[in-house]
Order: structure tokens, then C-alpha cells, then sequence
């Protein structure tokens, strides 16, 4: 394993306690991060679609380095045209909101101490548009236009805001998923299996440490093939 330095550095992960966000929090504080899991399993519990819960959060942060937006569902497989509306705003709540919420609680104490990383994690689906999955498509497609914004605005403040576009990880949201669902996304990845969520976590340690000083706004595939463009 390559090794990253964020010794003195302050991360922060939405739902960490499992997954992907485990995996990234096991290679920060492998690297010597002090590291904040924000998640509903986490203790203290944390609600990122909440902003009080947020901001109490924060409040228990001296400073924070690194921002990793990884908190998200996949919510059910079902056409369009029969969505549930219920549905569809609770995965965009969890999905995209949360992210808005937490880069509008956090990014002004980076701008503040003139460093921070942000790191959104997206998918291959908000590139693409998977079939029975509207809002989850929907929710990282607008993910990657929260990066490209932000990213953008704060590009001259030292604070650099990318985003991760992985092909499917096989974690517990599979759970949320029909395995029709499964079997389609796995066969559009032409290296033939699914990534591993430590290959993701390389990527947002990189993206979240201070060698990566000359990218923001950007979208960094991880999918196997998948996706190129």
C-alpha cells in the first residue's frame, strides 16, 4: 500500500461506518489522520440530511482538513413512470442534499485556514443514467454539478472540491438492489467484476491529500472500463 501523510490532519466522513466510507476512514487513519465518522450508525449518531445535526457535529471539531461526502442509498429499483415521489426525494435527500449540507457547514472553515479537500463520491450511474434507477442516476448526476460548482467558486481559496465516479462496489447496498439490477451493472464493466472498495479509498486519499494540489472541479472515473469520457 502506498502511503499518504495526513499527520496534523483533520478528516471528516459521511457514512464511514460501513462500506466505501469504512474503507476510506481505515486508510486515513492508516496514514495518521485524526478521523470523524458522520454517519446514523456512528457514535455520537450524526444526520446529514439534518443541518442542527450537522452543526452539532461540527461543533465538537477544532478544525477540519478534509471533507469526505460518501453518505448514500440506492433506493428501489423500479421504471420511471412508476416511481414513488416518496422515494425519489428521500434518495435525493440522502444522496445529494446531504452533500450540499455538509460542503455549506464546512467549507467555510477551510476557506477560513486557506487548505481543505473535499471529496464527493458520485457513480458511473450519474454519468450515464441507469435504467430503473432515476433518482440514484439523478442524485450523483447532480452530485458531480455540486463538484463542478463548488470546485469552481473555490478555486482560488487554497479549498479544492472533487468528486469519485466508481462502477458498482459490492457493500451493503446491494441489499437495496434487485438482482436484475446487479447482473446489469456488472455487465457493463468490461473488466468483468466489480471494484474493491479499497481501490476507491486510494483514490480519495490522494484527491484528499496535499499532493493533489492542481485538480478541482474535476471527475475521476473508477469503473473498469465502464466509463471513458
Amino acid at each position: 500500500m502506498n502511503r499518504f501523510d495526513f499527520t496534523a490532519r483533520t478528516a471528516i466522513v459521511t457514512g464511514g461506518a460501513q462500506g466505501i466510507g469504512a474503507a476510506i476512514v481505515r486508510r486515513l487513519k492508516e496514514s495518521g489522520a485524526k478521523v470523524a465518522v458522520w454517519d446514523l450508525d456512528g457514535s455520537p449518531p450524526v444526520d446529514v440530511t439534518d443541518p442542527a445535526s450537522i452543526e452539532e457535529a461540527l461543533a465538537r471539531i477544532d478544525s477540519v482538513d478534509v471533507l469526505v461526502n460518501n453518505a448514500g442509498i440506492a433506493g428501489r429499483n423500479a421504471p420511471t413512470l412508476d416511481y414513488p415521489i416518496e422515494e425519489w426525494e428521500r434518495v435525493l435527500r440522502v444522496n445529494l442534499t446531504s452533500q450540499f449540507l455538509c460542503c455549506r457547514a464546512v467549507a467555510p472553515r477551510m476557506v477560513k485556514a486557506r487548505y481543505g479537500r473535499i471529496v464527493n463520491i458520485a457513480s458511473v450511474a450519474g454519468k450515464e443514467g441507469n435504467p430503473n434507477a432515476a433518482a440514484y442516476s439523478a442524485s450523483k448526476a447532480g452530485v458531480i454539478s455540486l463538484t463542478k460548482s463548488l470546485g469552481k467558486e473555490l478555486a482560488q481559496t487554497g479549498v479544492l472540491v472533487n468528486c469519485i465516479t466508481p462502477a458498482a462496489a459490492k457493500t451493503a447496498i446491494f441489499e437495496q438492489m434487485t438482482q436484475a439490477h446487479i447482473d446489469y451493472m456488472l455487465a457493463k464493466i468490461p473488466m468483468g467484476r466489480f471494484v474493491a472498495v479499497e481501490e476507491i479509498a486510494a483514490l480519495a486519499c490522494w484527491l484528499a491529500s496535499s499532493d493533489c494540489s492542481f485538480s478541482t472541479g474535476a471527475v475521476f472515473d473508477i469503473s473498469g472500463g465502464r466509463a471513458t469520457y
